[in-house]
């Protein structure tokens, strides 16, 4: 099969809870080329791991992390939301592509920042949607971006050239081999999302893409090599 980068959707998180130090090392321990991590930040501006805008669904605290301080996040969550240069400590010398949702210019500013002062500018490349990309452009000319894309027309050649983006980033039920054809004609690599069945994972890869996403790193993993993983594909497990 042709190679394909396997990315872990926010660490590991149907074993370990997502976007967590032990959820990075479970993810990287399974075959994770790179791991998808989501980053905020906190009241006093500090860069952590979180998907969501509240700490309710992970953590049990309706909380929204905008109105706390870092060391208030560490105490309510003794100490399990990481803040992102652990994150990228923790992932070694592993690629992490960081996931900026909604994310403002204060914030882009700050994760860049934290990105050039770890040194991990050559390992860590940024996704979000066009407004989130462009603050990253502004903010690092030499940032590697995946432009997440949610509709089959293509972006305006305007948007391509101001983003400069080294991948458009699809969620996975969008993907053809016609699209992912047309993405490499316009000298782009095409990465999806998030795909956790190996019969999707099997389309993906005969379409042409070169990147997955997935919370099933291991199913991905033995779908590139022709092996077999022990989790399986059970009624519980759906793309999405």
């Amino acid at each position: 099969m042709r190679t394909v980068t396997v990315v872990a959707h926010r660490g590991d998180p149907y074993r370990v809870r997502e976007n967590t130090l032990p959820s990075i090392h479970s993810a990287i321990e399974r075959g994770a080329d790179a791991v998808e991590l989501d980053v905020r930040l906190t009241r006093d501006g500090v860069p952590v791991l979180l998907h969501d805008e509240t700490l309710q669904r992970l953590w049990g605290h309706d909380r929204p992390l905008s109105s706390l301080q870092y060391e208030d996040v560490r105490e309510l969550t003794r100490g399990g939301i990481p803040t992102l240069r652990a994150a990228l400590m923790a992932a070694g010398a592993h690629r992490v592509m960081l996931d900026l949702p909604g994310a403002s210019e204060a914030c882009v500013r700050a994760v860049v920042g934290t990105v050039q002062e770890c040194g991990a500018g050559d390992r860590v490349y940024y996704c979000a949607s066009a407004n989130s990309m462009l603050k990253v452009r502004a903010a690092d000319p030499a940032a590697e971006i995946a432009l997440t894309w949610t509709t089959l027309a293509p972006p305006r050649p305007e948007l391509i050239a101001a983003v400069k983006p080294r991948w458009l980033n699809y969620r996975f039920g969008l993907m053809s081999s016609e699209l992912a054809a047309r993405v490499h004609r316009d000298g782009m690599l095409v990465s999806v999302w998030t795909a956790d069945t190996r019969r999707t994972m099997r389309k993906l890869v005969e379409r042409g893409v070169d990147s997955i996403t997935t919370n099933r790193v291991d199913a991905l993993r033995a779908v590139l090599t022709g092996g077999t993983d022990c989790s399986g594909d059970t009624d519980g497990t759906r793309d999405g």
